[in-house]
């Protein structure tokens, strides 16, 4: 009988869940999230833990400011922590006023918000150039709400509560059906206006989760670059699944 010189393979166990470090604490809605939607699997190249926060409608988080919301956030993002994620975000960039809370709850890494990526990509820019942000709702983004993130408060704003579909399926749920030709349109028609009262705009972040399917179109539009919230987890997972080279 020989002894075999291999050394055991030893898994290593404790989750629920592998493979999958990043969790997605998501709104409970019903519009469809195409693809690009931080809430459709195939916008991910890697897998990602999905976990809808009950109670946490888009209209209550975005217009209302999330009252009474802190716990069941920090309730869905222990479950995640449990299951198997080192590491949370979340479906809506107005949750930056959960940031603190959130990390401080869970022990992991957290990135509630596109937001956060402002001072970065500040960074970037040449001298007299400024991020400006293009968000679901400019009347509901208060400076606590940029202050969470890290955003100066006098950063350039536009949103797209007057266009003619994207506020009106995403927050205000008057449809389930949303119109994609015309949810693009109010983003471009954003971004244009936020370059036409702002010149010194360089480049532009994405708050809304939901806004990902249009940077390109964006992007081709102004000859800017555009952040969103698919940039901040791209990234986000790259520390936590470092390529083996």
């Amino acid at each position: 009988m020989h002894s075999s010189n291999h050394a055991p393979r030893l898994a290593r166990g404790g989750k629920s869940i592998y493979g999958a470090p990043l969790g997605i604490l998501m709104l409970e809605a019903r519009f469809p999230r195409i693809p690009g939607d931080m809430g459709n699997g195939e916008t991910w190249p890697f897998p990602v833990l999905f976990r809808v926060v009950r109670g946490a409608s888009p209209e209550r988080v975005v217009l209302q400011g999330a009252p009474g919301l802190l716990p069941a956030f920090i309730e869905a993002a222990r479950d995640l922590v449990d299951l198997g994620a080192e590491a949370i975000t979340t479906n809506c960039g107005f949750l930056s006023l959960f940031q603190a809370e959130l990390a401080a709850a869970v022990k992991v890494p957290v990135a509630t918000s596109s937001l956060m990526q402002v001072p970065w990509v500040q960074a970037l820019l040449p001298p007299g150039q400024r991020v400006g942000v293009v968000t679901v709702s400019r009347g509901s983004l208060t400076p606590a709400h940029l202050q969470a993130a890290g955003v100066p408060l006098d950063i350039p704003v536009q949103g797209t509560e007057d266009g003619k579909e994207f506020f009106r399926v995403l927050i205000k749920g008057e449809k389930q059906d949303m119109d994609v030709a015309l949810a693009e349109q109010d983003i471009l028609q954003a971004g244009r206006a936020l370059v036409a009262r702002h010149p010194e705009v360089g480049a532009i972040v994405l708050e809304c989760t939901n806004m990902p399917p249009y940077a390109a179109a964006l992007q081709a539009e102004l000859g800017l670059p555009v952040y969103d919230i698919y940039t901040l987890v791209s990234w986000f997972h790259g520390g936590l699944r470092p390529r083996r080279f």
